[in-house]
């Protein structure tokens, strides 16, 4: 750990931040060395060059920033990585294009045809860059000297469960140099301690993650406090299980944290934003399916009697009621004897063409009218009907969490998890959804929707 201004940073983020810095400059002067050539020097220091290529480098950090490619937690996803990298490029690319456009001279060299190559030049040149940058710092990460020493203090399953979730994430740079599970003899408070105080005299430890299911009777408070003032970073296992798991477990769940924890909260610009966003693409989606509609209304009226749309009332944020429209995927009479009833695997109650129209998530389509509305919003937690959510409220704790925010027409937890008709279904899926909540940002929603297109277009999970 390196202390800055009273705060302690990992080595290896600073590396990581302080690298990709200098790989976004470089590219970019880079660019304008092969653009100019001999004119560089006069580009750089008569057009403003440096100074508008550190803003540039600046924005880069900040959109890495906002869609979490500086946290160490997330490096174990590859892919998902490599996609909010290339997310990054191309709404860097936009806002060059953007700039181009309506501000020409506040490019490299005003007004010319060379300016908008060196910008693109600049943009190739650092998306190569920044992936082998990327591939060389998961090298670097694995080397000793760069890796966090961690040790968990508890004995339970869900000490062990993280343990062994630290243990396999070898791309988080992270040791797990010791856990109360090694204690010998009798686990109590005092052996405890000592076991904790004999390891971090042994081996450094930047890190103590509680994980204590009974924390009254066995939490060595004097011990952590301790290491707490000598700058040893003194977390709690929630939070470590949830960048582990993309969830947030609910077992052992305290309302401290809830109150605590950072998240949980949304701004008012944020909120604005997303409105602005979600009807705009809603609207522009009911314009693109519109040629669809007739199509989609003729095959359920000759599959099936019956109506094609059907209304449903669900429970959308701050607990208040209403309906969601869909196109009708089941009979008329599907809960005429049953009730309110969750579809199960190879429902005999749904049509032919019904079964078609859930698969392809054509039956959706409705639902843009409830997003243009502001009744549900394109990302969030999928709407229950009334009765279930008065029944989960009572079996489920935190369930009622759900509803800070606006229903979505997909979600975490429909991408994270496969479709739930079973109370224990519910209890995982809220796990994916106060992830969501807690982590909610525009990053995030775009993440969701593109793997809601991989499902879609590889037809996964549809109920």
């Amino acid at each position: 750990m390196i202390r800055l201004f009273n705060v302690y940073y990992p080595v290896r983020t600073l590396i990581l931040l302080v690298g990709e810095a200098l790989v976004i400059w470089t590219s970019f002067l880079l660019a304008i060395w092969l653009r100019f050539g001999q004119d560089s020097y006069l580009v750089l220091n008569f057009e403003h060059g440096y100074e508008k290529i550190l803003a540039i480098t600046i924005v880069v950090l900040v959109f890495s920033h906002w869609f979490d490619l500086y946290d160490p937690s997330s490096f174990g996803a590859r892919w998902e990585q490599l996609f909010r990298l290339l997310l990054v490029l191309g709404l860097v690319a936009l806002a060059l294009a953007v700039v181009a456009f309506f501000f020409p001279r506040t490019l490299v060299t005003p007004g010319t045809l060379g300016s908008k190559n060196s910008a693109l030049i600049g943009l190739i040149i650092l998306t190569f860059a920044l992936l082998v940058w990327r591939s060389t710092y998961a090298w670097l990460v694995q080397q000793p000297y760069l890796r966090e020493k961690v040790y968990v203090l508890g004995t339970g399953d869900r000490a062990q469960r993280l343990v062994q979730g630290l243990r396999q994430g070898w791309q988080m740079g992270i040791d797990v140099v010791g856990w109360s599970g090694n204690v010998e003899g009798e686990v109590t408070r005092d052996s405890v301690a000592s076991h904790l105080m004999e390891q971090v005299a042994r081996t450094p430890v930047h890190r103590v993650i509680v994980a204590m299911q009974d924390r009254r009777e066995a939490m060595p408070m004097a011990e952590l406090l301790k290491l707490r003032l000598q700058g040893v970073h003194i977390e709690e296992a929630t939070s470590w299980l949830e960048k582990i798991t993309g969830s947030i477990e609910i077992e052992q769940l305290y309302p401290s944290w809830i109150i605590f924890a950072k998240g949980f909260h949304f701004s008012t610009f944020f909120r604005l934003l997303r409105r602005v966003l979600n009807f705009s693409v809603a609207l522009v989606g009911l314009v693109i399916t519109l040629p669809l509609l007739p199509f989609i209304m003729l095959a359920i009226k000759l599959d099936s009697p019956g109506p094609v749309l059907y209304r449903q009332s669900r429970v959308g944020r701050g607990g208040v009621n209403f309906y969601c429209f869909k196109f009708r995927t089941m009979r008329p009479d599907a809960e005429a004897d049953t009730g309110a009833t969750w579809a199960q695997d190879d429902d005999p109650r749904i049509t032919r063409v019904g079964k078609f129209l859930r698969s392809s998530r054509l039956d959706e389509i409705p639902q843009l009218w409830c997003v243009l509305k502001g009744d549900m919003q394109f990302v969030g937690p999928r709407p229950e009907r009334p009765e279930f959510v008065e029944w989960l409220s009572r079996e489920i704790p935190f369930y009622g969490v759900r509803h800070l925010v606006r229903p979505g027409i997909t979600g975490w937890a429909q991408v994270r998890y496969k479709y739930g008709n079973t109370l224990e279904d519910a209890k995982e899926k809220l796990q994916y959804d106060l992830f969501y909540i807690k982590n909610a940002s525009i990053g995030l929603d775009l993440l969701i929707m593109f793997q809601t297109i991989k499902i879609v277009l590889l037809g996964r999970g549809a109920q």
